[in-house]
């Protein structure tokens, strides 16, 4: 049986994305009540291990609460208490926990070193944030914006700030799901090109589109959704004040919100600063779905584990391989 991980978002087709949503909504509406949560599910007798090489909040909670809540069991996994942490390679680490495990998330740094754990793991491996793509989180941002406009083909999405990992993902989502995404970002700060060209690729098919521009109020301007994502992510901290002057233009502010539709509404993926990339007037405000957002890397979780360990199989059109050819050069800073 070929094995599916997901490394990438282009790791699943338009059609298994469009049912991964749908699975997450179904998840999200069979949670009202507190209590009784953890059921027989489709992870029922199966182990996921979740290994961390960075610190996380949202990812971390989320995928060991969704393992459980669906039946199975979360080993968590500081990588640092590891033995990778004392030299053994990632290889040999993906061999050892595929004997233990049924599936593998993983927070690491750079993509290489997550494909290198993909290429010699025979379970599942998720991708729950690199330093080039952040799938996870695009699939959340993709549930919380079909809830609040009731589709995703011909949305307008405004990201402002740095063309990072997220920045990435939500391009290749985006383009996917037909979405316009405009990022608007500093010069020498865009995503990498190769991510642009694909998403243009991919929304030639789909309707979707990208673009790279370096004013954000042209970028804001009739959006639909309005996003933006910290201005130094980790491993960024001894820049953070340098940063804060360079993108000062690219706050999300209420001048910002006001060049937007009348009933555009505001994401940020968290952790936040208040009053440096986002005003705490607008974060706070009732044009705000970033705590709803926060929520569904849950639901979004569950549907992802529950495809990838066969417990689904939404849309399925054969295994999807990463493409190389997006991939990020080694050891890339994003």
């Amino acid at each position: 049986m070929t094995v599916r991980h997901f490394l990438l978002d282009t790791d699943l087709t338009p059609a298994e994305q469009a049912s991964i949503l749908d699975a997450a909504d179904q998840e999200k509406a069979a949670r009202p009540d507190r209590r009784g949560r953890v059921r027989p599910g489709p992870l029922t007798g199966l182990s996921v291990g979740l290994l961390f090489e960075k610190p996380s909040t949202r990812t971390r909670v989320s995928f060991e609460v969704a393992v459980a809540e669906l039946g199975g069991h979360p080993v968590v996994l500081d990588g640092g208490a590891t033995q990778i942490g004392r030299g053994e390679t990632l290889a040999d680490t993906a061999r050892v926990l595929s004997r233990y495990v049924d599936a593998i998330v993983v927070r690491t740094f750079g993509q290489d070193r997550l494909e290198r754990l993909a290429e010699a793991a025979s379970v599942p491996v998720v991708n729950a944030l690199t330093d080039y793509a952040h799938p996870c989180q695009a699939l959340a941002d993709l549930q919380t914006i079909r809830a609040a406009r009731g589709r995703l083909a011909g949305i307008t999405l405004a990201y402002l700030g740095d063309g990072n990992n997220v920045a990435h993902s939500l391009l290749l989502a985006g383009a996917m799901a037909g979405l316009r995404v405009h990022i608007a970002t500093p010069p020498g700060y865009e995503p990498f090109e190769q991510v642009v060209r694909h998403a243009n690729e991919i929304g030639a098919a789909s309707g979707g589109e990208a673009l790279v521009m370096h004013d954000a109020l042209e970028a804001a301007t009739d959006a639909d959704i309005l996003y933006t994502d910290v201005w130094a992510s980790m491993g960024q901290e001894d820049q953070q004040s340098h940063r804060e002057l360079v993108f000062q233009p690219y706050r999300l502010d209420e001048k910002v919100l006001a060049a937007a539709q009348p009933d555009a509404v505001v994401m940020h993926c968290l952790p936040a600063h208040r009053d440096q990339e986002i005003s705490a007037g607008v974060i706070d405000g009732p044009r705000s779905v970033v705590f709803d957002q926060a929520e569904n890397r849950l639901h979004t979780s569950k549907a992802i584990l529950a495809f990838l360990t066969g417990a689904a199989n939404p849309g399925a059109a054969g295994p999807v391989i990463s493409d190389g050819a997006a991939g990020p050069a080694a050891g890339s800073a994003r």
